[in-house]
């Protein structure tokens, strides 16, 4: 490794929240993160309904969601983080965290999303972000477990978000 190469943890990561304050992932050591690329007038919008229903089912184990709204894939998310924010709310309760609207390809993609597909390409091999929902799922030690297509319902994660829930807490138990 070169001086200036430096190693990326997943901890290291400081996106910013709707309101434009750094959300430190430090606080995600020893959880489970679901991170989703989301938009409000897609065809897949209605997957926000799942997404809370596996927050509010798994949250308390260890499971922690994150939506990251994006504008690039048919300009499907054309709002203020303000109102990304209320229409998540208004129309699906949503209690997770919406952070900031960023860019998931191209020159201008957001350094998590670089590191994300880095660590996990697609079912094609392809590292680029297909559409949105796309989604990824990491474990509490900071590793990206799973990468899932767009057309793949939130609820089939379910097995995947269980398995890494019970090996962290095993882990934790002894």
């Amino acid at each position: 490794m070169t001086t200036d190469q430096v190693e990326v943890d997943f901890y290291g990561f400081k996106p910013l929240d709707s309101e434009g304050k750094p959300f430190d992932f430090e606080q995600l050591r020893g959880k489970v993160v679901l991170i989703v690329n989301v938009a409000s007038h897609c065809g897949f919008t209605p997957q926000y309904k799942d997404l809370e229903y596996l927050h509010r089912k798994y949250n308390r184990k260890g499971l922690v969601i994150l939506g990251f709204p994006c504008n690039q894939f048919g300009h499907q998310e054309p709002g203020s983080n303000y109102e990304i924010s209320k229409f998540c709310t208004l129309n699906f309760g949503i209690t997770f965290p919406i952070l900031n609207k960023i860019n998931v390809n191209g020159v201008y993609s957001d350094p998590l999303y670089k590191y994300l597909k880095e660590r996990k390409l697609d079912s094609a091999g392809l590292k680029g972000i297909k559409w949105n929902f796309e989604k990824f799922l990491v474990s509490s030690e900071g590793e990206v477990y799973g990468r899932y297509s767009s057309l793949m319902s939130p609820l089939e994660l379910e097995s995947d978000i269980s398995t890494l829930i019970e090996q962290n807490q095993t882990a934790h138990a002894t």
